[in-house]
């Protein structure tokens, strides 16, 4: 017996059942996409209106201040935080800097400058205690002159001989 048997198309056809003829109906989609963006343009529309008003309404506000303390004139430069620069500057003379001598390379370079002037020179770290600042190279060579200073050990730790290591030869 053949295992299979033949058949023919006639024989199984069914006149209630048939596949789609359209997966999606093109019709409904389009509708949908000028629906869509009607609405999002109709949107913009509003919204765009509605922070107009808002703008007029904020403007028709009364502006007058809301405190009797009176707003510093350099209150938009932050103090005794860093900045961002360029930045215009007041000096200790009252003098402005302009923005384009402070910046953060002239910055810099000012800054390694005033670090080389303190270890390259002589000046009071602290006039009333008598504490002063010398050159780096001077210190060095007072340093190799002197020697380091030795921490005095107490007398209830005795000193501890250095223990040989097993293996080693005298």
């Amino acid at each position: 017996m053949p295992e299979h048997v033949p058949y023919d198309d006639d024989a199984i056809f069914n006149p209630e059942t048939h596949h789609e003829k359209s997966d999606v109906s093109v019709r409904a989609l389009v509708w949908f996409v000028v629906v869509f963006v009607v609405f999002g343009f109709v949107m913009h529309i509003v919204l765009w209106l509605l922070y107009k008003g808002y703008v007029r309404i904020e403007q028709r506000r009364n502006t007058a201040t809301m405190t009797e303390m009176a707003r510093p004139a350099d209150m938009a430069v932050p103090r005794n935080q860093p900045l961002l620069q360029p930045f215009p500057r007041k000096t200790a003379a009252g003098e402005i800097l302009p923005p384009n001598r402070s910046t953060p390379v002239t910055d810099l370079g000012g800054l390694r400058e005033s670090e080389q002037h303190v270890l390259t020179t002589y000046g009071w770290v602290d006039q009333q205690k008598g504490i002063v600042r010398i050159p780096i190279a001077q210190a060095m060579q007072l340093t190799l002159q002197r020697g380091l200073p030795v921490q005095m050990q107490t007398a209830t730790a005795a000193p501890q001989q250095p223990q040989p290591q097993k293996g080693a030869k005298r």
